[in-house]
């Protein structure tokens, strides 16, 4: 038992190495994104709605609270606690994407904002894309660590799946908190 417990402890080491490795790495891909606005943009802005760009970023950080909790119930032990607030972060990851691709993605090109209308389209249509596929993928693996955590396949002693997915939620969250001042608040808007 004992050398099964190592194992796990191992296993998990090295995994929480890989994935902060791969949030390093994803975070200049971010990085770069930001850059790209900056440069292509400087003082300007897309023209967005500045009441959903507002409300996607309050969904997301509520988000990323319910997934907070559900990982603290998850690591005592608390299986009902665990879902029930990874299930209200998944609805809130799936109720963003609804926000930013399919109403701020068609408002934005019904008033003339596409990718090949100006700089400012473009960058507003990759970062946003960008970042959506990102929720998208967290939505994903919140729902397989939702199913398996139904089905009891975490303990307070072993449940790095849901820390992996409440770190990747988090990683997600704060890239937001950089892309949404970005896009909807700094510089006049693009005309």
């Amino acid at each position: 038992m004992a050398a099964h417990a190592a194992n796990y402890l191992t296993k998990t080491a090295n995994n929480r190495l890989g994935l902060w490795l791969f949030i390093l790495s994803d975070s200049f891909v971010f990085g770069g994104l930001l850059v790209t606005r900056f440069v292509l943009l400087g003082d300007q802005r897309p023209e967005l709605s500045q009441g959903l760009g507002l409300a996607v970023t309050l969904i997301l950080l509520l988000s990323s609270f319910f997934m907070n909790r559900g990982e603290v119930e998850m690591a005592h032990g608390n299986q009902k606690g665990f879902v029930r607030n990874t299930t209200i972060t998944l609805a809130l990851g799936i109720a963003f994407l609804i926000g930013v691709v399919g109403v701020e993605w068609p408002l934005a090109a019904a008033h003339g904002l596409t990718t090949d209308s100006s700089a400012a389209g473009a960058v507003f249509y990759i970062m946003t894309g960008f970042h959506a596929f990102h929720v998208l993928t967290g939505v994903f693996l919140m729902y397989v660590v939702l199913r398996l955590g139904r089905k009891g396949h975490f303990t307070a002693e072993k449940h790095w799946p849901v820390e992996a997915a409440a770190v990747y939620w988090h990683f997600i969250d704060v890239a937001w908190i950089f892309f949404y001042p970005a896009l909807y608040l700094m510089g006049l808007v693009a005309g």
